[in-house]
């Protein structure tokens, strides 16, 4: 249903173009890494992400007629303010059902360049066994034409590019900080490059 509506609203209100989508895997657990600088990133993803996205939203999005209808569709909430362990429990469940998880590693919107990224990430993929798969979405960066300054133009190209899977972690199963800690460090090397792949080949 999140995805149906999410294809709905994005080819309804923009024009994305999907890159690579057949880098994420079919099956099995997953974990999509995408970048974030648009309010629509979230549901972009859903509406073009070959497979449904649950992604973990902050708490204040989940209000008035938004929150059950965020929970109906499958998205987890989460308070960025303190450790969530519901919402820890709610995302390695995803992963150990075999579903896909959604992760802003940056942690919130800013200028989407994968520049300062939180450990979360590294501890979901190690922790659920699960790779990642970076994914790049980039709109238009001028203000001209904007309803609302967080969102791309109406009609605008929106590109989305999906690149090659990765494990996080060096092999060894190790969950202490420090491996956690050169899991992110690898993991934004990772993030980073895919990034400025996809603005070479996209011209953005």
């Amino acid at each position: 249903m999140g995805r149906g509506i999410g294809i709905g609203l994005m080819y309804g209100l923009w024009k994305p173009r999907v890159l690579g989508a057949w880098r994420v895997p079919a099956s099995g657990p997953v974990i999509l890494a995408v970048n974030h600088s648009h309010n629509i990133d979230g549901p972009m993803l859903m509406g073009t992400a070959p497979r449904p996205v649950h992604f973990l939203i902050k708490k204040e999005a989940f209000v008035g007629p938004l929150d059950p209808f965020l929970r109906g569709i499958g998205q987890l909430k989460v308070d960025r303010t303190t450790v969530d362990r519901a919402a820890i429990t709610h995302a390695l469940g995803v992963l150990e059902e075999g579903g896909a998880l959604g992760i802003f590693p940056e942690g919130t919107r800013g200028e989407g360049d994968f520049a300062s990224l939180r450990a979360g990430l590294a501890y979901f993929a190690v922790r659920g066994g699960a790779p990642i798969v970076p994914v790049a979405v980039l709109g238009s960066t001028e203000r001209r034409g904007r309803l609302i300054s967080a969102l791309p133009p109406l009609r605008s190209r929106v590109d989305v590019v999906f690149g090659d899977a990765f494990e996080a972690g060096d092999g060894s199963g190790r969950r202490t900080r420090k491996a956690l800690d050169e899991a992110t460090v690898r993991i934004q090397a990772r993030l980073t490059a895919h990034l400025d792949e996809a603005r070479r080949f996209t011209g953005r």
